[in-house]
């Protein structure tokens, strides 16, 4: 597909885009796999779609987080699993989603395997939020993730183990952890930002 920006044809020339079937059977191997949709609109500047945890989920409440979860039996692929996920949570169908590419698998401190699929969307699309999920969505420029000026890495500790983690702080809101990393690895593709994340992010910290 020709893109309407400059700056999404450059991430679509500049991403592979596979949608290549999950490798192996759910529940086999050593982590669980998990995809994000990572959907950026289509405008001159496009800007990325992130909400905000739902305070009352065991599992990371509050945090800055894409559209995406865990693989279900009926996903055939990462795609499958990081758009039915979008559908469910913001109500993005399939045909807003014009797939971009795939930024490779991130390993997580807790055991999760994350697909990132990149995708372009509608300036301004329609959304239905699962508030089971998120309490809040919102729009923000991805050149905001591309600015060194707010980009960090914190050690963080764990037991015996510690680790670099990437933080944005933007506005009010702290985006860290695995989407800081999806985030900056985007905005290396989409602007040269040049950003290190001083980890192998395909291996488990």
């Amino acid at each position: 597909m020709i893109h309407s920006t400059a700056l999404l044809r450059r991430v679509d020339a500049g991403l592979p885009l596979y949608k290549k079937a999950w490798k192996r059977p759910l529940g086999e191997g050593q982590w669980p796999q998990a995809a994000v949709l990572v959907a950026l609109t289509e405008e001159t500047e496009p800007r990325v779609l992130l909400g905000r945890r739902a305070m009352h989920l065991a599992l990371h409440p509050g945090e800055i987080a894409f559209a995406g979860g865990k693989r279900e039996e009926e996903d055939l692929s990462p795609w499958e699993t990081a758009t039915r996920e979008a559908m469910e949570e913001v109500g993005l169908s399939l045909g807003m989603i014009q797939p971009l590419g795939e930024l490779e698998p991130l390993m997580t401190r807790t055991g999760f395997e994350v697909f990132p699929c990149v995708a372009s969307v509608p300036a301004a699309p329609d959304l239905v939020v699962d508030l089971g999920e998120f309490d809040s969505v919102f729009f923000a420029p991805l050149a905001v993730f591309g600015d060194p000026a707010i980009f960090r890495l914190e050690t963080m500790s764990y037991g015996s183990k510690s680790c670099r983690v990437p933080h944005y702080q933007v506005g009010k809101d702290n985006v860290w952890g695995v989407t800081a990393a999806i985030l900056a690895l985007l905005a290396n593709v989409a602007y040269d930002a040049g950003l290190d994340l001083q980890r192998d992010w395909k291996q488990q910290p």
